[in-house]
């Protein structure tokens, strides 16, 4: 498999924690968002991704955007470790959360957004993070019991970590998330985790690697 990532898209995190947890070796293609003007928008890559957003998997003769999707075909073709619960009740959550976060927090606060609204982006980041957090926190007193869906790491948890680094990242206040920063730190210690951080890619910029 190759994977066309940059270090610092939540998205492409999302993937590499699920490749890693499924213990998939892949080639990884970094795609600079910012240099060049962004090189998503080369002719070569919007041929690979005509929506020109990494990440890309290029897997099994077939290639695939969107995180979710992707995670998704790897579940279906690669069960073990299995990231969708066997019980309907708990996949929906997990299912429900992953939605939550990819399409009702994460495109909000994105750079083709941010470089939209100009100078208040850090504000605009901040307040669609803390609007989606505020939901997710009240979600998760129901659902969560190690991380966010019962004991077991599921989807929901790969999208959960990425966009708490992006809160940090935008200096979110976490205080009145104690269950997200709770199951964020817990997550954080488990190995695929850690290999797949963005301070530990190969296209991560000297200053900001681990």
């Amino acid at each position: 498999p190759i994977l066309y990532s940059y270090f610092r898209s939540s998205c492409s995190w999302r993937v590499r924690i699920a490749l890693a947890l499924k213990g998939i070796s892949y080639d990884l293609v970094p795609v600079n968002l910012v240099k060049d003007g962004g090189q998503q928008f080369s002719t070569e890559f919007k041929a690979l991704n005509p929506m020109q957003q990494v990440p890309a998997l290029k897997i099994d003769g077939i290639t695939l955007s969107q995180s979710l999707a992707i995670i998704h075909y790897l579940e279906e073709t690669r069960p073990n470790p299995r990231l969708l619960p066997q019980d309907p009740k708990m996949r929906a959550q997990v299912r429900m959360i992953a939605d939550h976060i990819a399409s009702g927090i994460q495109p909000l606060q994105n750079l083709g957004v941010l470089k939209q609204i100009g100078e208040r982006k850090t504000e605009w980041a901040q307040n669609c993070i803390a609007s989606g957090f505020q939901a997710l926190e009240q979600i998760l007193q129901h659902t969560a019991g190690r991380y966010c869906v019962g004991d077991e790491v599921s989807m929901a948890d790969l999208c959960l970590v990425p966009q708490v680094a992006n809160a940090e990242r935008f200096k979110v206040d976490m205080g009145p998330y104690p269950t997200i920063t709770r199951i964020n730190k817990a997550l954080l210690e488990l190995e695929a985790f850690k290999v797949s951080h963005p301070s530990r890619q190969p296209d991560t910029p000297a200053e900001l690697r681990a």
